[in-house]
């Protein structure tokens, strides 16, 4: 018996990464998996992986949000967790970004998390039941040089929510925000080099990077009812690298 059987679960941003790992651990514990992606190939291959349904979501894109979802109820005639994993990031110090580069981050964290919520929340307060679980960023705690604008929008995650905990509180909607740390996933390599990644080790207490699977535990217990009693509450999954 896993934790989550009989749950519908939407993981975005699912094609590879992070992503993927926490929707391979939903469906490990029983969930029927939706694996979203913008790009339609990797959401089409994780699905295949753990014998979940795969779309191309654009989080941006509210009519894209809208179609996905819609394909979903039809599908399972329910949405019992959401997770909202897409995101994305250019490493650079803020006085050398562009607003472009500004709008394309925000759009993605930020608007993302806004544009699935609008949609799937009032599905979830009919139901009288629904798990949501935001990824946040240690970046958005604490700062990050090199990714100030993706801390300014991660930190409105956060912020997002708490607010909605308190929204939905008494329609039994719990919504909980996960903050990987140092990760390796190929997002992350694309940002650093090796340098970099020695260093972090070092600074990390557990001495070590973060793998997608120490994500995905945190991520599938507060999506379950395990969590019940828990709303509102950022977890930092960082080995330690932060405490707060």
């Amino acid at each position: 018996m896993g934790k989550l059987d009989s749950k519908v679960a939407i993981v975005t941003g699912a094609g590879q990464g992070i992503g993927a790992g926490i929707a391979t651990k939903l469906a490990a514990e029983g969930a029927t998996v939706v694996v979203t992606d913008l790009n339609e190939e990797t959401a089409l291959a994780t699905a295949a992986e753990i014998g979940g349904l795969g779309l191309r979501a654009d989080v941006t894109d509210r009519a894209s949000v809208d179609a996905m979802v819609e394909a979903v109820m039809a599908e399972h005639g329910r949405i019992d967790v959401l997770v909202n994993n897409a995101g994305w990031d250019k490493g650079e110090a803020f006085v050398d970004s562009e607003p472009e580069t500004w709008d394309r981050i925000i759009q993605i964290n930020l608007y993302g998390v806004l544009n699935t919520c609008r949609r799937v929340l009032p599905i979830m307060v009919e139901q009288g039941y629904g798990k949501v679980v935001n990824l946040g960023s240690d970046a958005g705690r604490v700062g990050s040089s090199g990714e100030a604008v993706y801390a300014a929008a991660k930190g409105g995650v956060i912020a997002f929510t708490k607010a909605t905990a308190r929204e939905m509180a008494r329609a039994q909607v719990n919504v909980n925000c996960v903050c990987p740390g140092p990760t390796d996933t190929a997002l992350f390599a694309s940002m650093g080099d090796e340098r970099l990644r020695e260093a972090l080790k070092r600074a990390i207490p557990l001495r070590r990077l973060g793998q997608p699977s120490d994500l995905a535990n945190a991520v599938a217990f507060l999506a379950s009812d395990e969590a019940s009693f828990i709303t509102g509450q950022t977890v930092s999954v960082s080995g330690g690298l932060t405490m707060n």
